[in-house]
């Protein structure tokens, strides 16, 4: 069983940076810290996939990066993917738990799709077997992922979730970061080199 787990990149992954902060470094920050809490994870392959040129220095060598456009539907994220289980994750949560994706990897078990929402709408990561399934056609950003794949999946129970995390859209947004969690460590010093952050 090969597992991927590719953190998305895109332009808007900056849309948190605050006042003061460069936005292609906060931008690679974040990406990074996302990055690192897939590349961490046993069993799993990190994959970069980016709209964002010049990303490649913050991964581990070997690790494939994809390009694509910045408005590349997560259908077509995930027919570049290689293997038998892939989650996709948001590259603006650069504080979520590892614990979360393992737990999305561990509910296709029993549906064919599973989504961790974000607060104030969307998902912060989807998981699925792949090839991916036809009718799971909603995007990351969807106002209510959950909702709309029940709505298009052709039975009951093929739609799983795990418990909901934050995601950065937004300067407002940082305060979620909780500075007692592990990781995030690239954030946390651009935040903490700019004067906005005690961490």
């Amino acid at each position: 069983m090969r597992r991927v787990a590719a953190v998305l990149v895109r332009q808007s992954t900056a849309s948190a940076v605050p006042e003061g902060v460069d936005p292609r470094e906060f931008l690679e920050a974040v990406a990074e810290d996302a990055y690192e809490v897939v590349a961490g994870l046993d069993l799993v392959t990190p994959v970069l996939v980016t709209s964002v040129p010049g990303l490649d220095e913050l991964v581990w060598p070997g690790t494939e990066v994809i390009e694509v456009g910045e408005d590349e539907p997560l259908a077509g994220i995930a027919a570049r993917l290689d293997g038998d289980q892939a989650v996709v994750m948001a590259a603006d949560a650069p504080d979520l738990p590892p614990l979360l994706i393992g737990k999305l990897f561990r509910e296709l078990g029993r549906a064919q799709v599973s989504v961790c929402p974000a607060e104030g709408g969307g998902a912060v990561a989807m998981a699925f077997g792949l090839p991916m399934p036809a009718w799971a056609a909603s995007g990351l950003d969807e106002p209510d992922p959950v909702t709309a794949l029940r709505a298009q999946a052709p039975g009951r129970r093929m739609v799983a979730t795990v418990p909901g995390w934050h995601r950065l859209r937004a300067a407002g947004d940082l305060a979620r970061l909780d500075p007692g969690l592990e990781g995030w460590d690239n954030t946390r010093a651009l935040l903490s080199e700019a004067g906005l952050t005690a961490r």
